[in-house]
């Protein structure tokens, strides 16, 4: 029953089950002094007799203890919900953890709370939104019920029949797919106007109508139906069927909704092919590569036959884009795709990796010698001028070549194997082939080095901070800086993160080099605000490995506080693939790091495996566009769109927009089209010391940028 209503205010009923009269009184206290009110709360001692109260008077809420004479633990909520399932409860325990509340979630709880969190304002703050939030679901449904009513009737195939089964009335949209008249179906049986088969089985199906005659029930028409057309042709349709009521309650007949699905199947297998294929060059993805990588190490394992990877990225490609322009550096790169596919067999597989990298799949090959020669003919072949719009055009290729089950056994170690080779012939010169070796492993000796150096370097000081201005891409005016850490290594001079960052996670020395770089980071930024330059948040980019810590929160309140920074100026930068690791724990992390005042950015945003559904559970104010899509903008292929897509999703959820990797005026033009708002990378300045950054912030960027 709805709340009920006194001079004009709703009056919340509270159905209050609990033999603590403490926690009654408690609860009646808060309940009777919140501005959430009024709430008119009945308090019964046992289950039995909040059953017998329920039932009869019905209640907006419910809350309930966990403990009592006559019925105990979630059995308890679970006795109620059996009764009021669409009720929202609330359990009450003496001691509640992580898993309780979590087991009281999924058995349709709404909450548990401890005793604790009787006296405050909670207790009635979550009443009253639990049920206004009961109200606006069944408004909700009532409306949901009504529009999904109209809409199947809207332009949809419409039959009715009688008791029996006989057809009482037909629109025009179902004369239109059954091929009969509505005079001619009109007295004929169902069965003999909608005459259903199973697509797969080919088996007659009993038509939906029949069955809810019988049972007075809504149903759904089997999936993989054909509907066999009065001239034998055949249409795939879906169907929905529901019983007609008269006055009283009695079922008089039924009626049937359907409609033509062929158009939506053929989209539905447009989209698998797009989703596993390249839309420029109709190659298979990264997607569908590594599946076929996949089954093809099973195979070769049952077969004991051999397998190789290839990875190709082609050499001087820039070079056409930039003088041919973009359109013509799509055509040469379809005209590619199709001599990779002429140089291999039929059983191999050809991929576009993005942007002029291509992968290619040897599956069975005799020996490693096979793929010597396969890659020699794609370098013959690619070096043959290629025609595009009546120039001929030159390309060679640097290809690196992984061999299963000697440089991995799966298929992401594979293509890391390639990837690797492939720099190793690039750095050579390009136009040549690289197997992956065991001396390219000399970098598991660099490792042991730099992770030896490492501990050296906190304590000798050997870290500095270089910080990257954030721009806002319309004024040009300078918003923030993201502080980039750099290692001068007394033996190796600068050295780059790519270089050490992983080597540091995997040994856990990226937790003290973390809160080195937030402390310094936050020090600095109270440094440029006490010398008069213009406030302006810093971003600090957060590991996986910190995130993860138990004392993380603790150790960014003691820095946040020990170095006086104001808590709003500071942005934690966190990939999408940290937070989707444990995405409850990650929400929650997020919510404490909001709490202490700080801005949170997703980095490389649209890189990860996240899907979007989530993205909404994380307190995220900031996405930061992977520079890998802000250099498809002119890098030929996508041409952008994969940007424009992500920046019209994050404007649309309302968050800020950051384009990482900004190079080039036509980047900056395509991103203000876009509405993107702020932006950075080396067309604005490249990361440069706390000196340096204090210049640019006292004197602003060139005019040509900021104009």
């Amino acid at each position: 029953m709805p709340a009920i209503t006194v001079e004009g205010d709703t009056v919340n009923r509270v159905l209050l089950i609990t033999d603590d009269a403490t926690h009654a009184r408690t609860i009646q206290d808060a309940l009777g002094a919140s501005r959430h009110g009024p709430f008119d709360v009945t308090w019964v001692m046992t289950l039995v007799a909040g059953i017998e109260l329920l039932v009869p008077a019905g209640a907006d809420a419910i809350m309930v203890s966990l403990s009592l004479p006559d019925s105990g633990g979630l059995s308890s909520l679970d006795r109620l919900i059996g009764i009021a399932p669409n009720m929202p409860i609330v359990a009450i325990s003496a001691v509640v953890d992580e898993d309780l509340e979590a087991e009281t979630i999924r058995r349709g709880g709404r909450a548990c709370l401890a005793p604790s969190d009787l006296s405050t304002g909670l207790v009635a703050q979550l009443l009253y939104d639990i049920i206004r939030q009961r109200s606006l679901d069944h408004l909700h449904q009532t409306e949901m019920a009504r529009a999904a009513i109209v809409l199947n009737a809207i332009g949809d195939a419409v039959i009715s029949t009688d008791m029996q089964g006989h057809i009482d009335y037909m629109n025009a949209a179902a004369e239109g797919l059954t091929g009969w008249l509505r005079e001619d179906a009109e007295g004929q049986p169902i069965d003999q106007v909608m005459q259903i088969v199973n697509g797969t089985t080919r088996r007659r199906e009993e038509s939906p109508i029949g069955m809810v005659l019988r049972s007075g029930k809504p149903a759904d028409l089997a999936p993989d139906a054909f509907l066999i057309r009065r001239d034998g042709t055949e249409i795939p349709i879906e169907d929905s069927v529901s019983p007609i009521n008269d006055w009283s309650g009695q079922i008089v007949g039924a009626v049937l909704v359907f409609h033509d699905v062929g158009a939506a199947q053929a989209m539905a297998r447009k989209m698998t092919y797009l989703a596993q294929y390249d839309f420029l060059t109709d190659l298979p993805n990264r997607v569908l590569l590594n599946d076929r990588i996949a089954q093809a190490i099973k195979t070769s394992q049952r077969n004991n036959a051999t397998i190789a990877v290839m990875f190709l990225d082609l050499d001087g490609f820039k070079h056409i884009n930039d003088s041919l322009g973009h359109e013509s550096g799509d055509r040469f790169l379809q005209s590619v795709a199709r001599r990779l596919t002429d140089a291999v067999r039929k059983s191999d597989t050809v991929s576009r990796r993005g942007g002029d990298e291509f992968l290619i799949l040897l599956s069975e090959i005799k020996d490693a010698e096979n793929a010597a020669a396969i890659a020699e003919k794609i370098i013959a072949s690619l070096k043959l001028p290629h025609m595009i719009r009546g120039t001929e055009a030159y390309v060679t290729v640097s290809i690196g070549i992984s061999i299963c089950p000697t440089d991995g056994s799966d298929p992401e170690k594979l293509i890391k194997s390639a990837d690797t080779a492939m720099y190793y012939a690039k750095a050579a010169g390009g136009d040549r082939y690289q197997f992956f070796g065991a001396e390219m492993n000399v970098r598991a000796v660099e490792r042991h080095f730099i992770e030896g150096h490492l501990r050296q370097a906190l304590d000798r000081g050997e870290f500095v901070l270089h910080y990257q201005p954030i721009v806002n891409l319309h004024s040009g005016r300078i918003t923030g800086a993201e502080a980039l850490l750099r290692w001068k290594s007394s033996e190796r001079g600068l050295v780059f993160p790519p270089d050490f960052i992983a080597i540091a996670e995997d040994s856990g020395l990226i937790v003290p080099i973390g809160q080195w770089v937030l402390r310094e980071a936050c020090t600095q930024a109270r440094r440029w605000c006490n010398a008069g330059l213009p406030r302006m948040s810093i971003a600090v980019n957060i590991s996986a490995v910190e995130f993860r810590r138990r004392d993380f929160l603790d150790g960014v309140r003691s820095i946040v506080q020990g170095t006086g920074i104001d808590p709003h100026l500071l942005q934690f930068e966190i990939t999408e693939s940290v937070l989707m690791q444990d995405v409850r724990a990650g929400a929650a992390i997020l919510a404490d790091l909001k709490s202490l005042g700080l801005r949170i950015a997703l980095d490389d945003f649209g890189t990860g495996y996240s899907s979007l559904s989530y993205l909404n559970q994380f307190p995220i104010d900031i996405l930061k566009i992977d520079k890998s899509f802000v250099q498809d903008i002119d890098a030929g292929s996508e041409n952008g769109i994969i940007a424009s897509a992500v920046i019209g999703m994050g404007n649309s959820l309302r968050k800020g927009i950051v384009a990482e990797g900004v190079e080039n005026i036509s980047q900056l033009d395509f991103l203000n089209g876009l509405h993107c708002a702020e932006g950075q990378g080396f067309l604005f300045s490249h990361p440069v010391p706390a000196e340096a950054f204090a210049g640019l912030l006292a004197n602003g960027l060139p005019e040509r940028i900021a104009e």
